[in-house]
């Protein structure tokens, strides 16, 4: 069995290393532009470019070094229908957005970040709590992880909301779905927590229009793909406090340039795209087996719709 291995940083050790003890029986090749790459059984990928797509129509699967497909999907129609592309299902990232999100969730209805401005000025001045009922917490997308920030955040007590592409069933959480939906869920949505995929339907989702749904004084995190926030817009409304903050992990254009106005602006907390890391170890032991069920002939999860492009 040939196994190709590719990311963009180039540093693919850990991971042969990883395959060859999962898979004993593979051996990993790389790819360059312009070599000539050996027929392969299968490939494990992160962010691929297009003339290396143009070199897998035989392969009997793709795999992704990680949850979010848009990058490979802006290429897709490169490959034949047939071949499948398969992401992560988790691999320990679910557990890790649900610290970050319930984290910044918590800060917010703490009042740590005032708090954090008032030690800052050296000032002590206890502030008036937020009423628990009315803290409702949205997700959109209640996909694996969805769910899981679900999971985290339902011990707090908050209001707990869903906003997904089709209606989900979920104890203790009131689901809206669809563009039927989403007003509903603006409006009765304190803090808005992106988890979204992102495709064409959701790109810029939070914008101009949808953050003025949400009540005066709401949150957002965003913990999904920087393309789903209307940059522009999103600091508008916090200028105007229409927004009381923000927490975003993800940006259009990463790093995040020095002189984009998010660094100036002290309501929008900036994390490095950390909330939730590829773990090589989990993940390896991830595809390996379902590797094994494919040379079974078994079916897979998390297969990629085309259609929807997730």
């Amino acid at each position: 069995m040939r196994l190709l291995v590719y990311r963009p940083d180039g540093n693919i050790a850990p991971w042969a290393d990883d395959f060859a003890r999962c898979l004993p029986q593979a051996q990993c090749v790389a790819w360059s532009e312009g070599a000539r790459l050996p027929p392969c059984d299968y490939a494990v990928v992160w962010a691929p470019p297009e003339a290396m797509l143009r070199e897998l129509a035989e392969v009997k699967a793709i795999f992704l070094m990680g949850a979010g497909a848009d990058a490979i999907m802006k290429h897709a129609g490169t490959l034949p229908a047939h071949v499948p592309i398969v992401r992560l299902g988790d691999a320990g990232m679910g557990v890790q957005m649900g610290e970050y999100v319930a984290h910044a969730v918590l800060r917010y209805f703490r009042r740590f970040d005032h708090y954090e401005d008032q030690a800052a000025a050296g000032e002590w001045k206890p502030l008036a709590t937020h009423e628990r009922e009315s803290f409702s917490v949205g997700v959109m997308g209640a996909g694996a992880l969805g769910r899981r920030v679900l999971d985290c955040l339902r011990p707090f007590g908050f209001p707990l909301h869903a906003w997904s592409r089709s209606a989900k069933e979920i104890d203790g959480v009131r689901s809206f779905a669809g563009d039927d939906g989403l007003d509903a869920f603006l409006r009765s949505t304190r803090v808005v927590v992106c988890m979204l995929p992102l495709t064409d339907a959701t790109a810029n989702i939070l914008n101009r229009t949808n953050l003025a749904k949400l009540p005066r004084g709401a949150y957002v995190i965003n913990v999904a793909r920087g393309a789903h926030v209307a940059e522009p817009d999103l600091l508008a409304a916090i200028q105007s406090g229409h927004i009381a903050g923000a927490t975003l992990d993800v940006f259009r254009n990463e790093p995040l340039p020095r002189q984009h106005p998010f660094w100036d602006e002290p309501r929008i907390t900036i994390t490095p795209h950390i909330a939730a890391l590829t773990l090589r170890d989990e993940s390896v032991r991830q595809i390996a087996g379902k590797i094994g069920q494919l040379e079974r002939g078994e079916p897979v999860a998390d297969v990629i719709n085309r259609e929807l492009g997730y």
